[in-house]
């Protein structure tokens, strides 16, 4: 895994070794993503430099050094991301008689894109990827993101550069750069713990969403390039429903198999030490059983445990670990082990980030790395297959609150809503305030934020304007839990999920990858949902058949407990002093982005024990953590 930053200049100015200067010192921010090399390139007559740091996975040799040109010299790439599939892509290139030097997948990657193009490229490419790919012939940057988002990419003008990077920091260190706190994204960040792409926390700088790509030609006046789909998870979703899986139950069940043991196996190919993140729920279970039978040798797996009994799974990740055969690690950690990691958060996340599971996933991940350098996950099973209890709860309330006529249940609702933000009610109260929704979808979009109103909290916060927000995106699928899933997978996924996996396994400088995020498989699983529906017999039914086919079910058969830590009651105890300090109102009003008496209203709440506003003081705490070590 990798580092890219790079810049092109609106009006060449620039020398050589300005360009060389400039990009590496951009470049340079990102050494935790690439600790062992870098480099730049760059062309003054045009004014385009490319810098990247690497971490050597496949070929650390020096043919498969970076930034890296193709063989006929048109194109240029600078490259964060695996190619798993490059294999065949090097074998189809060989057959058409393109001559490949070294042995790593970014050359085959540039080598393909000068013989096929940048998007038919893109179209065969299985894997991760945030790449910028410079066309000498058409004077053409073009960046472009992975399908599912796993890999990040900023970019934006700096007066009359074009700036872009792997994380925000980047941007920040070109000596000329200044941007202003974009209010309205900090409102998403209070609203869902996250900030949506293309939005950032600055103003100016977006980010490249999920299966786009966007170019800018020399000469280009400062705008902002218009980025484009080249894969929809909403399309995807739409096609595979309406062309379901033709089988069985039972054939599905070995269509995944087959599919899943072939992306896990993919993903194990590297050039150094290799191991995976279990915390012995079904999803890394899944991954785990399936690389172990792909191995000759005991898998390196690892886990992060709680002192506290509510969140520790490292029980149940040792005891699927000894089935499996793995040479597993595990560490316990403490509120102590949170107060100690938190001041680096700010650096780590590089903008306000907010999902608490951001401390063990550091953790974890500093763990791995300690033995390994790559490490497989077991992300996205939730989203593919149904396992959130969220999709659920929605359509238990939904059955009871529709039983009500809507004129009755608005008239509530609006009361108890008016109640909330007058004085602050209880969880029974706050369900109440639901009885308005016109569907479970509502319902779903509603409980997936932190607060009503983050207008309340930030001050000149816009309306939010995400997909959870815009019920024409809601109704492209038929089931209710469809429709939901689908709202996870193209903004919890790549803008919670993934961002935190990559932010945090790339502060340890380890790269993660994660199999059932294979997009065969996700078009695999949504063509299975077309055929029996999206909740099944149980949530993720598909995939633990195809676990208990490696791991007895009672090693897995438990309640969902997720990444979290115990921040509620560490609000309340450990970290209070740490917390106070930066909610403090004085501080608050001075700052001016945040209302100082809404906030010390949920502080306050929450100290008492009234309200669990944990979720809601930790988005604004990372901001607060953020801006303090801007």
């Amino acid at each position: 895994m990798c580092g890219i930053a790079g810049l092109l200049e609106a009006a060449p100015r620039s020398g050589r070794a300005a360009l060389l200067e400039q990009v590496l010192r951009m470049a340079d921010t990102l050494a935790h993503r690439g600790p062992d090399d870098r480099g730049a390139w760059a062309d003054e007559t045009v004014g385009i430099a490319l810098g990247h740091r690497r971490l050597s996975v496949l070929d650390p040799s020096k043919r498969g050094a970076q930034p890296m040109a193709s063989g006929c010299g048109r194109y240029v790439i600078s490259y964060n991301g695996e190619i798993y599939n490059f294999r065949e892509l090097r074998s189809q290139l060989e057959q058409s008689e393109t001559r490949l030097r070294g042995h790593s997948d970014t050359e085959v990657l540039v080598e393909a894109i000068s013989h096929w193009g940048l998007e038919s490229t893109l179209q065969r490419a299985n894997g991760m990827f945030a790449l910028a790919v410079w066309d000498a012939a058409e004077r053409t940057l073009t960046l472009a993101r992975d399908r599912i988002g796993k890999k990040p990419l900023y970019y934006g003008w700096c007066g009359p550069r074009f700036l872009f990077a792997s994380e925000l920091k980047a941007l920040r260190a070109h000596r000329d750069f200044r941007a202003e706190i974009d209010r309205d994204a900090l409102g998403l960040l209070v609203r869902y713990s996250y900030i949506p792409a293309p939005r950032s926390i600055l103003k100016g700088v977006s980010k490249l969403e999920a299966g786009h790509l966007a170019t800018l030609r020399v000469g280009d006046a400062p705008e902002e390039p218009t980025p484009r789909c080249y894969w929809s998870c909403r399309q995807t979703a739409r096609a595979a429903v309406s062309d379901p899986f033709p089988g069985s139950r039972d054939e599905a069940v070995v269509a995944l198999e087959q599919l899943l043991s072939d992306a896990v196996s993919r993903r194990m190919l590297a050039d150094v030490e290799l191991g995976a993140l279990l915390s012995g729920g079904v999803d890394s279970s899944t991954v785990v059983a399936l690389m172990q039978a792909h191995s000759e040798r005991p898998v390196r797996s690892f886990c992060i445990g709680f002192r506290e009994q509510d969140f520790d799974e490292a029980g149940h990740a040792r005891a699927v670990a000894k089935h499996l055969g793995t040479q597993h690690e595990e560490l316990y950690i403490t509120s102590h082990d949170a107060l100690r990691v938190i001041p680096e958060l700010p650096s780590v996340f590089d903008e306000p980030f907010a999902d608490v599971s951001q401390i063990p996933t550091l953790l974890v991940s500093r763990l791995a790395r300690n033995h390994v350098t790559v490490a497989l996950s077991g992300d996205g099973g939730d989203e593919l297959f149904g396992g959130y209890r969220r999709y659920r709860g929605a359509l238990a309330r939904w059955r009871a609150y529709s039983l009500l006529p809507l004129a009755l249940r608005r008239g509530a609702a609006r009361a108890l809503a008016g109640l909330a933000s007058a004085v602050g009610v209880g969880r029974a109260e706050q369900e109440l305030a639901l009885l308005d929704a016109s569907s479970p979808v509502e319902i779903f979009a509603r409980k997936s934020a932190r607060c009503e109103s983050a207008a309340r909290f930030v001050v000149g916060a816009g309306a939010p304007d995400t997909a959870l927000e815009d019920p024409r995106q809601w109704a492209t699928l038929a089931e209710p839990i469809q429709q939901m899933m689908l709202l996870d997978q193209c903004l919890l996924l790549p803008e919670d999920i993934l961002t935190k996996v990559d932010r945090a396994s790339m502060a340890a400088s380890l790269e993660v990858r994660s199999p059932l995020l294979d997009h065969r498989v996700v078009e695999l699983a949504w063509r299975v949902t077309g055929s029996f529906g999206a909740a099944g017999s149980e949530p993720k039914w598909l995939l633990r058949q195809v676990l208990d086919r490696h791991v007895p079910r009672a090693l897995t058969e438990r309640p969902k407990m997720g990444f979290g830590v115990p921040v509620d009651s560490w609000l309340r105890g450990p970290l209070r002093e740490w917390a106070e300090s930066l909610l403090d109102a004085r501080r608050l009003r001075e700052q001016g982005f945040l209302h100082a008496p809404a906030v010390r209203e949920v502080w306050r709440q929450h100290q008492s024990g009234r309200r669990d506003w944990h979720a809601l003081l930790w988005s604004i705490l990372m901001f607060q953590a953020w801006l303090e070590s801007a």
